[in-house]
């Protein structure tokens, strides 16, 4: 039995990749360094979950030996860099950037109605979270959600599944009776790994990657509902079709 929908925030609630680059680029600028990731480039780094890691990332890809920039060591520099995009990024939001997919706040309120539990597993910050869902949906989002893990509760990044270990262990729930949604391969591999059955809805940047251990990959969650969930929930628990040949 279906008890539970298990969302992902960053291309899954909402198509926040696009405004996380423009946020990189503008910390870039604040600092006063010459980077700046096009499209095409960040299309790549997304493959690193994280902010602070991607950054790191390319420092060490592009520059393997700048260890300081200004007399900042290259921690404090990332962190710093890091702080700056946040803010960049929870201004845009602010201002209107970024919109819930098709769906997301539809199935949302169903499964609700259902009597279904709702959670968040992601490894942004908490601050992401809260600038994307306090303008779509209110200040009592934080209502709507049994348990919420975040890079503030599960600092080892996707595709671990840290932070879905986490969330079931909050619900208390086994991951047969949860649903995942995600839209890249590292939140699928991380969901797959803590043992959930995880819906996938791409986005431009990741619509290349391997979703085979997908249960289903739809264009948004406009094109399903939760009777619908629930089905292809049901088939996919251990048993499933030795029951329907009974």
């Amino acid at each position: 039995m279906l008890r539970a929908l298990i969302f992902d925030v960053d291309g899954t609630l909402a198509d926040t990749e696009a405004t996380h680059r423009a946020a990189f680029n503008q910390a870039f600028a604040e600092f006063g360094l010459d980077w700046h990731w096009d499209d095409a480039q960040y299309t790549g780094l997304l493959d690193i979950s994280g902010g602070k890691e991607r950054i790191l990332h390319y420092w060490n890809t592009r520059h393997p030996g700048m260890r300081e920039l200004g007399g900042m060591a290259l921690q404090d520099t990332v962190s710093r860099l890091h702080e700056l995009k946040t803010a960049a990024y929870e201004s845009a939001v602010d201002s209107g950037a970024v919109h819930l997919r098709p769906g997301v706040l539809k199935l949302m309120d169903d499964a609700r109605a259902a009597g279904l539990q709702l959670a968040i597993a992601t490894t942004t910050a908490p601050v992401n979270i809260a600038a994307l869902l306090r303008r779509a949906v209110g200040p009592d989002w934080r209502m709507r959600f049994s348990a919420i893990g975040d890079a503030s509760t599960a600092p080892i990044k996707k595709p671990h599944p840290q932070v879905y270990l986490q969330i079931l262990a909050a619900l208390k729930l086994p991951a047969a009776q949860c649903l995942a949604f995600e839209d890249s391969a590292n939140g699928l591999h991380a969901a797959a790994a803590a043992g959930l059955a995880t819906l996938v809805t791409p986005t431009r940047f990741t619509a290349h990657h391997d979703f085979r251990a997908a249960l289903r990959v739809v264009p948004d969650l406009g094109q399903v509902d939760l009777a619908q969930l629930r089905q292809w929930h049901a088939a996919s628990q251990p048993g499933a079709r030795s029951r329907a040949a009974a």
